[in-house]
Parts: C-alpha cells; structure tokens; sequence
C-alpha cells in the first residue's frame, strides 16, 4: 500500500508539472512599426553603416564643463525625483517576488487547539503539524502574472533613465541660461561704463560751448538704457540660481561659473544616426514598450481565468485529545482535498475582465507607436533648430560686428564734429541691441543643442 501511495504521489507530480507547461494567451512579440530611413532635416542622409549618433556620446564628454559636471553630478546624487525613480525601481523588483512566489506551494506549521460540541458528544483534541497549499499553475495564470510583473520591472528602470536624462538635460540647459544671462550683464555694465565715458565727453563739450544741452540729454539717455537693464538681469540670475540650486536637490544658493558661453563647444555638425536605433536607445520609448509586453500577459492571467483550477491542501501532524499526551504514543494524522473548480455563473465578470486586459493592451500599443511617432518628431524639431540656429549665430555675429564698427565711426565723426550726437545714440542703441540678440542667439544653439542629445537618447548612461 504505501509503495502504492508512492506511485500516486509521482504520478500526480508528473501531472501537476505537464500540465504547468500549459499557458494562455498570447505571447509577446514587438509590433511592426514604420521607421523612416533618416531622421527628416538630417544634415546628411544616413548609410546602414551610420551607427554614430549624439545620443550615444557621454555627457561629461559632449558638455565639457567642470562645473557643469559637478552640478550634474550633485544631482544626481541629491535631486528627489531621481531617488523616487529609483524606489519605484525596488517596489517593482519586490514585486516580482510577491508575484512569482504564487507559482509555488505555502508551508506552514504550528500547534493549534479544537474543541467541538454536537448533541450528546463533545470532541476536543491539540495538535501540532504542517499545513501545505498550493493551486499549480495548469494554465499559466501565475507565470503571465510574473511575466507582467517582470515587464513592470524593465519599464520603472527605463523610467529611471529618463528622469536621469531628464534632469541632465535641465541641468544643462538651466546652466547655459544662468551663463547667457551673465554675458547679457556683462555687456550692459561695459556698455554703461562706455556711455558714461561719453557723457562726460559732451559735458565738457557743453561747458566749452562746442555742443548743446540737446546732446548732453542725449548721452544721458544712452547711460540710463544701459543702467536699466543691469537690475533686472541681476534679478534673473538670482532667479536663475534658485532654479539650479533646486533641480541638484539642494537649497537655494550662489552657482559657480565654469567655461563662459561664449566659448561652449558647438559642433558644427551632429551625426543622427538611424531612425531604427531609437527604439533601443530613448528611455521613454523602452518604457512604453514594456508597458506593452505587461499588458499582452495581463491578457493571458484574464483568460487563465475561465479555465478549471485545482487548489491541494495537505495538513499532516501529530493529534492529540489531550496536551500532555501529545508526543506520547502513535498520533500522526493527516488530510488531503484537492476540490476542482470550474467557474459557472459569475454575471459575466471573468469574460469582462478578459475584454478589459485586450482593450488596454490595446491602448498601450497606440501609446507605444504614439510615442515612437513623438519621438521622430522631437528629433526632427532639434536637428532643423540647431541647423538654423546655427545659421542665425553666424548672422548675428556678422551683424554685430558691423553695429561695433558703425558705433565707433559714429563716435569718431562726433568727436570730429562732422555729425550730431543723434547718430552716436542710434548707433550705440543698435549696437546695445545686436550685442544682446548675438548673446540670446548663442543660448538657442546651444539649447537646441541639449533638445537634440536629448530626443536622440542621450544623457542617462552613467
């Protein structure tokens, strides 16, 4: 008999692990998306070949600032939305575990007391043993929940990278705005330090009787255009700090200054690469990808649903109808159930339930290919703006050099008393204007500089 009990035991083991091989619903496979050939207003068309792309350049090396890095590196280590990324990462490692832990059987063990009374009789007895449960997972219901789960995983850890990119790329941009803003001050102060220089000039033309009141008033307007300014710069700047000191995780404090804006580095050209590499490298599609594959096995824990399952129960131990004869003489005993159930009548929710996990699979594919189609279009956005940017700097650069020359001739004509003070203070204001304009221009180039390295993927690796 007992060789017999063997047999039925591995037999129904047997069972139990042929029939776990069994699983529902549907496998997931990437879906079929059209990528283009070469990111639209690419400066060059791209070749199989080309697997360069700023995206893939680290941004120590890309930005090449020390102090830049430093505030980077603060953040990193400081800024709380990168340590609340990383808790969702351990929620979601921890669970995996809660999940998977359902596929194998539950042990417990303990002392325990009955007492039962029926007509006539009263029944009263202690125990001590192990109780042992477990519903094997004939249609994979707890392997797609632990598939699910896992895919939950990979899409908080790809979250994680993107707030890492995230915030490399405000730091970054937040820093070449407090450095423009430092350029914009900086030339307000030499201008006014110039103007002045100029109003005493026509003072002492005034006193001499070699000018009139008219230019003195005049000068005076050059020097205030130039001193209104530096305030709210100033104001910026502080604001500026603030915005820094918040986005490293710390409170607000003074930035120290790295490489001026003027001398950033801006690559004349940007290699894109391919359009299908995206798809591997940007943190925001990944994460959406997985989001998917969670929800194609979501569909398979519904439909496990609608089959049979067979949850065991065994209680094994020792028993006894009195305490202190628990460990005295033979005891043991033990139960087994094994109750199938095949759900019947439940109003139609298990069949809901199924529509319900296909209908959000459903969604997430669109939010995935929306994303992908958001993601070229970023792409696409960042390479024509850095392009004419770029364009637009050189013009202004051309601009502002002749606004300089045109100022001086200006001035020099004045001093000369070829031309009245109305042509020193239209050219100084031009000139004013042109310096400020070549300032913001070089602060956009460098802008759409971060917005591309950014669309491409880049500023997560570590």
């Amino acid at each position: 008999m007992r060789r017999k009990g063997l047999i039925g035991a591995l037999l129904l083991s047997l069972l139990g692990a042929l029939l776990a091989g069994c699983t529902v619903g549907p496998n997931y496979k990437r879906p079929a998306v059209t990528t283009p050939d070469q990111f639209y207003h690419a400066q060059a068309p791209a070749k199989p070949a080309d697997t360069a792309s700023l995206g893939d350049e680290k941004w120590w090396e890309l930005f090449n600032d020390p102090q830049l890095e430093a505030l980077i590196r603060t953040g990193l280590k400081n800024s709380y939305d990168v340590q609340i990324a990383a808790s969702r990462v351990l929620q979601a490692q921890d669970q995996v575990g809660i999940t998977r832990a359902n596929q194998f059987p539950n042990v417990g063990a303990g002392p325990s007391f009955t007492s039962e009374r029926v007509p006539g009789f009263t029944f009263t007895y202690f125990q001590i043993g192990a109780l042992v449960s477990w519903t094997p997972d004939f249609w994979g219901r707890y392997r797609r929940a632990t598939e699910a789960a896992r895919a939950d995983q990979l899409s908080a850890e790809w979250n994680q990278r993107e707030v890492i990119s995230t915030l490399v790329a405000n730091v970054a941009t937040a820093y070449f705005q407090m450095r423009e803003l430092d350029l914009e001050l900086q030339i307000a102060k030499d201008n006014l330090a110039s103007r002045r220089e100029s109003l005493n000039l026509t003072q002492t033309l005034l006193n001499g009787g070699a000018t009139g009141l008219l230019d003195v008033r005049q000068a005076e307007q050059l020097v205030e255009t130039a001193a209104e300014t530096i305030p709210d710069t100033e104001r910026q700047i502080g604001v500026q700090e603030d915005l820094i000191s918040t986005l490293i995780g710390e409170n607000p404090h003074a930035i120290e200054r790295g490489v001026p804006l003027t001398e950033q580095p801006a690559p004349p050209a940007v290699p894109a690469g391919l359009p299908s590499r995206l798809l591997e490298r940007r943190p925001d599609l990944r994460a959406a990808e997985e989001q998917l594959a969670a929800a194609t096995a979501n569909i398979g824990v519904a439909r496990a649903q609608l089959f049979p399952s067979l949850p065991l129960t065994g209680n094994v131990g020792i028993v006894s109808t009195k305490l202190l004869s628990l460990f005295a003489g033979p005891g043991a005993g033990w139960d087994f159930t094994a109750p199938l159930t095949q759900p019947i009548f439940n109003a139609g929710q298990l069949r809901a339930n199924l529509r319900l996990s296909e209908a959000q699979q459903q969604e997430a594919l669109l939010t995935y290919r929306q994303a992908i189609q958001t993601a070229f279009r970023q792409v696409s956005d960042a390479l024509i703006s850095y392009g004419k940017y770029r364009e637009f700097s050189e013009h202004q650069e051309a601009l502002t050099a002749a606004a300089a020359d045109a100022a001086r001739l200006s001035d020099l004509r004045y001093r000369g008393g070829a031309t009245s003070y109305l042509e020193v203070l239209t050219s100084q204001t031009n000139y004013f204007a042109a310096q400020l304009d070549l300032a913001r221009a070089r602060l956009d180039e460098r802008l759409s500089l971060v917005q591309l390295y950014n669309a491409l993927g880049g500023g997560w690796e570590q």
